[in-house]
């Protein structure tokens, strides 16, 4: 597993990542054995980078992580979001990023992890209740204190991370992209790369649609997302056997081409896998060792185009919450 720097001036860290929010039945039950076994295997193949958020499980997520890296904290670099609130019934409940619950969101991820700082911590969502100053302000005053080392940005326009970058240093975007979430190419991707930015790049397989993922659990969070429900799905499956001939012609997977693909697009971008197996974690490692030439860069895109897939990225509630889905405040 290569190493490489987090934006220009970031930290080292490895160039895939892996997403653990499915370990906290997110997509359905999981099995706590299964997803600690998974993170120890992610570690043991150079994997440095664990990506989790506090509400994950209401705190569970960050609980998991504390048991699988208990002796082995200084091989991981810690990525946690937070500002998300959640009810009792698993609810979303609207963010809240005001300095005083940044420093309250941080006290209860340390003990929850089990550390006395996190390597990146940034927003989940850019909140326009909040002047951007002061929550990158109070992250700032943070990493002073030293129990933060690095700040990020998530799901920001890139009229935003311009500003916050202003108030902080910050040396990672983290936002959704993939073959069929490519939105962020427009001016958010270059904003980043013009401030020296860092990219985590979540969602690869567009939550399991590129790899054919079923949704099998009532509980499955993918129930409620648009490119998942009806008509949406039935178109989105041509696009998924499109990638499945195209990973065929190269022995490979979709899977592997779709984290390929993400990996291709810059030197600047670290793909969160998000397996939570250690099986699904093995195929997509694979992903390393698929070169794709710019001819075959080029034949997936004309297959898949940038606006082929059918739906949001998330239900219409959530999708109000992206800041880096406002035209206006992009630029």
């Amino acid at each position: 597993m290569n190493t490489i720097p987090l934006g220009l001036n970031g930290p080292l860290v490895s160039q895939i990542g892996l997403g653990c929010m499915a370990m906290s039945d997110m997509y359905g039950p999981s099995d706590e054995s299964e997803s600690i076994a998974t993170i120890h295997a992610a570690l043991d193949a150079g994997i440095t980078m664990l990506d989790t958020g506090d509400f994950y499980g209401m705190g569970h997520n960050e609980m998991l992580i504390r048991r699988a890296i208990e002796g082995r904290r200084k091989d991981v670099f810690l990525a946690v979001k937070f500002g998300a609130m959640r009810g009792p019934d698993g609810s979303f409940n609207g963010y809240d990023v005001r300095p005083e619950a940044v420093k309250n969101f941080l006290a209860y991820s340390l003990r929850r992890l089990g550390t006395d700082y996190i390597d990146l911590y940034q927003p989940s969502r850019v909140d326009a209740r909040t002047p951007i100053e002061d929550t990158w302000g109070a992250l700032a005053d943070l990493v002073k204190a030293g129990y933060v080392r690095h700040i990020g940005i998530s799901e920001a326009s890139a009229a935003s991370i311009r500003r916050a970058s202003k108030t902080a240093p910050i040396v990672a975007l983290q936002i959704e992209y993939s073959l069929v979430s490519r939105g962020a190419e427009a001016t958010i991707l270059p904003a980043a790369r013009e401030l020296g930015m860092g990219v985590t790049a979540y969602g690869v397989l567009s939550r399991g649609l590129l790899s054919g993922s079923p949704v099998t659990s009532p509980k499955d969070i993918r129930r409620h997302m648009p490119r998942f429900r009806g008509e949406n799905y039935e178109k989105n499956q041509s696009l998924v056997n499109t990638l499945n001939a195209i990973a065929t012609s190269k022995n490979a997977t979709s899977s592997q081409v779709a984290i390929a693909w993400v990996m291709s697009r810059g030197s600047n971008i670290v793909p969160i896998i998000g397996a939570r197996k250690r099986t699904q974690l093995a195929e997509s490692l694979k992903a390393l060792d698929l070169k794709l030439t710019p001819e075959d860069l080029a034949q997936i895109e004309r297959a898949i185009p940038t606006n082929a897939v059918a739906g949001t990225r998330y239900a219409e509630e959530q999708m109000r919450w992206l800041d880096s889905e406002k035209p206006a405040a992009q630029g």
